[in-house]
């Protein structure tokens, strides 16, 4: 019989539970336990797994998981949750959460599972801490504003002053791991004005499945899909939920320069605000554009095109 796996990830255990069978298994969240795991499931005969992020801790065992060729999805934290309630599920245990993960694995079947690719890994890795240099250096900043001392003022711009010179560092890092996942792509991604270097990077590790998605499925992955609000005779105002935030907020960016200096996107952008639209709105449907396009470009290897949409 084919299992599937769902499995509660902490800093230092992994929890794993079988759907439909009973079996159940615990291991260190380390390499040598990671090993085990993917033993045990072999023996098992699982199918698929299930791994709801936990703000990095899930990254090891997702990576050997998919090296050893399991299907492996990694899902947001909250969707579990609303799962286990919909299941009637209101305890909260490192078991249970397994057992609802495993179950959850079952009911979501073949979906978008995890691909090894460790270039891509060492580059979100990169990204990632290039957010982190960036974050502090502004945090910095307004704690320089904050800061009656001037010896405090100066340490914090002596501080942010080695920052800027790490985030430059990193940015050639990037730049130079960028090219070894799709040295092509970026050549035509740099092509469109308004799309820089933090804006790919982030394309690559934030939508790895650029191409090979449909236009909703671009949007939604994103969050700029607008979503329904209706129930009988009323029809309520469609919002954006969800999606990836970090890919979200690169592209809001991009898209804050194409309404600028892009003439497509800047007569759209005035078209929207013409209407009524407000500014947000209007940038929102700006940026659902835009993947969507790149979405298309890659898909069908093709240049970039002004008025494509």
């Amino acid at each position: 019989m084919t299992a599937y796996a769902g499995i509660d990830v902490a800093k230092d255990t992994l929890q794993i539970a079988l759907y439909p069978q009973s079996n159940s298994f615990c291991t260190t969240n380390t390499s040598e336990g990671i090993h085990q795991l993917i033993q045990w499931l072999s023996d098992n005969r699982v199918e698929q797994v299930l791994v709801e992020a936990t703000g990095g801790y899930e990254r090891l065992s997702v990576k050997l998981l998919a090296k050893a060729r399991f299907k492996v999805m990694r899902i947001n934290p909250l969707r579990a949750r609303q799962f286990a309630l919909a299941m009637g599920k209101q305890a909260k245990t490192d078991s249970i959460d397994a057992q609802m993960l495993a179950m959850f694995a079952h009911a979501l079947r073949k979906k978008e599972f995890v691909v090894a690719d460790e270039a891509r890994d060492k580059l979100t890795e990169l990204v990632n801490q290039r957010d982190a240099f960036v974050q502090q250096r502004d945090d910095n900043r307004r704690r320089i504003q904050q800061a009656q001392e001037p010896e405090v003022q100066q340490a914090y711009r002596e501080l942010n002053a080695k920052i800027q010179e790490m985030i430059k560092a990193a940015d050639r890092r990037i730049a130079a791991q960028t090219r070894q996942v799709d040295g092509a792509l970026v050549d035509r991604l740099q092509a469109i004005k308004g799309i820089g270097a933090v804006s790919i990077s982030s394309l690559f590790c934030y939508l790895p499945e650029l191409g090979d998605l449909s236009r909703g499925q671009v949007a939604a992955l994103a969050g700029v899909a607008p979503y329904n609000n209706d129930s009988g005779t009323k029809r309520g105002n469609r919002h954006i939920y969800g999606g990836r935030a970090k890919l979200r907020r690169a592209m809001y960016m991009s898209t804050l320069v194409m309404v600028r200096y892009n003439e497509d996107f800047k007569n759209r952008y005035a078209q929207l605000r013409a209407r009524g639209k407000c500014a947000k709105v209007a940038l929102t449907a700006c940026m659902r554009v835009l993947l969507v396009r790149l979405n298309a470009m890659v898909r069908d290897g093709a240049p970039w095109r002004e008025g494509a949409i």
